[in-house]
């Protein structure tokens, strides 16, 4: 038997055996199982094992951290020698729910929906930076910017423009596609509804903001409704994703099959469409304006108290996968504003998760399991992937999370004062700088040195006294000498 599977086996026998497995699947970095009795797992040992770089419970999953790459081969040996069922994420999703709260579920909800339209928002943000560095003078020529001297640039520059803008320019037709997708309807129908939501004969959403008089209106039977369109906005969208997966599950359960093709996508399209331009649209993009607005108002009345409460309870939020809620947000802003402001102010917990497992790592004498985990976490959240460091390190620990949650408090702060923008939610880690505007590289820099100071400082600081600490862990430690 090679190492791997006796790995895998000894996994198997640690979280309760095969017969304790009900389904597993994976992520990019863990095992997700769901366990008949999670009392029947041995955390000790199941982390004595070297493919093991952490465990958790969360939402009915219990999860084991086993890292990028490595997991997918963990993955097919534990399905094969425990004869579990293949399910996917979603499927895992949907049998975990039932343990969720009203909130989880709903947070649940978002995060399904936006994440998979994640990979374009990421190559925008990223390609829009790059545009910017290209654009914008000073950066490597005094006055002047990398188009102004190198003209033969010119063409390259437009075409990445012009990437970088469809995935904002369509954001309706994204959201609406994985929106329709996710409560039960179809995805292509949901991308109609989406271009309908952003048709050239409709006003351009922020040309109505500046001059909403001169907007063409509809006629219905007495009514004038407003042709305005929905550029960059999120809310408006799901709502009227919502509907029309709900009209069009309840329209295939009445009309006969062999009507279905015919009745069902026009009916449903007319439907929402009518109520969207009536009521969902206006209703609910006035409620996203004041979401916006209101953040905004927070960061001009209290930039660093603003700041410093969101990078506070930014790690704990990670842990319950609350933090989705503000990815919503912030493609909001970035929709109608242009830029974003609290997904580069949150980029501190990155940084912050690698540089305490960093720290750990140094701390740590005398368990090499331990030490190999942190250097590995360190690398991963570095990359944009905080979860080993989370879990395998600084959760473990419990002081190194305290550090995180106020080295980033202050980072942000500082972040939110300078008032630092991005183009769009970016890659995390170490390159997520290439999101942010050029002008706020300087503010962005220092306000990321001052939160891996601080965060190595405490760190350090807690790791000499008994306040913040797991006295398991210490102990578990204190054995492997």
């Amino acid at each position: 038997m090679s190492k791997l599977n006796e790995n895998v086996s000894s996994i198997i026998e640690n979280v309760g055996g095969a017969e304790n497995v009900v389904t597993a699947t994976h992520c990019v970095t863990r095992l997700r199982l769901v366990l008949d009795n999670e009392e029947l797992v041995d955390v000790k040992k199941l982390e004595e094992n070297e493919l093991v770089k952490g465990t958790f419970s969360a939402s009915g999953q219990f999860q084991v951290i086993i890292g990028p790459g490595l997991v997918e081969k963990v993955y097919a040996e534990f399905v094969k020698q425990t004869g579990t069922e293949e399910v996917s994420s979603e499927e895992l999703r949907e049998i975990t729910s039932k343990k969720k709260n009203v909130i989880q579920r709903g947070v649940r909800v978002l995060a399904d929906i936006f994440i998979p339209i994640l990979p374009a928002i990421v190559a925008a943000g990223l390609l829009m930076g790059l545009n910017n560095v290209l654009a914008n003078p000073g950066i490597f020529y005094e006055g002047k910017s990398v188009l102004d001297v190198h003209a033969e640039w010119s063409g390259f520059a437009g075409i990445i423009n012009l990437i970088s803008n469809t995935a904002f320019t369509f954001l309706p037709a994204l959201i609406a596609f994985s929106a329709a997708k996710k409560f039960g309807g179809n995805p292509v129908l949901g991308i109609v509804l989406g271009l309908i939501m952003v048709h050239p004969e409709l006003m351009n959403a922020y040309a109505f903001a500046s001059d909403p008089g001169s907007v063409e209106k509809w006629n219905l039977f007495g009514f004038e409704i407003a042709k305005v369109g929905y550029q960059g906005q999120v809310i408006p969208v799901l709502f009227a994703a919502y509907l029309l997966a709900t009209l069009e599950k309840s329209l295939r359960r009445i009309i006969p099959e062999s009507l279905q093709l015919l009745a069902v996508a026009p009916i449903a399209l007319i439907i929402t469409g009518i109520a969207t331009f009536t009521v969902i649209g206006p209703v609910t993009m006035t409620g996203a304006n004041w979401i916006t607005d209101g953040i905004l108002y927070l960061f001009d009345v209290s930039p660093v108290l603003a700041g410093a409460v969101y990078g506070l309870i930014s790690p704990p939020l990670v842990i319950t996968g609350m933090h989705h809620l503000f990815l919503g947000v912030n493609l909001q802003m970035a929709g109608s504003l242009g830029y974003v402001t609290l997904w580069p102010i949150g980029e501190t917990v990155t940084l912050a998760q690698g540089i305490a497992a960093l720290t750990m790592f140094f701390l740590i004498k005398n368990n090499k399991k331990l030490k190999s985990v942190s250097l590995s976490a360190t690398v991963s959240a570095w990359l944009g992937i905080t979860e080993p460091a989370i879990y395998g390190v600084n959760l473990r620990f419990r002081y190194p999370f305290i550090a995180v949650m106020i080295g980033s408090a202050i980072g942000s702060a500082y972040l939110a004062f300078m008032d630092v923008k991005a183009t769009s939610v970016g890659v995390g880690g170490m390159l997520s700088f290439l999101s942010v505007f050029p002008e706020h590289w300087g503010s962005y820099f220092t306000g990321m040195a001052i939160t891996a100071v601080i965060t190595v400082g405490l760190t350090l600081l807690f790791s000499k006294g008994k306040m913040f600490k797991s006295k398991e862990v210490e102990t578990e430690v204190k054995e492997a000498a």
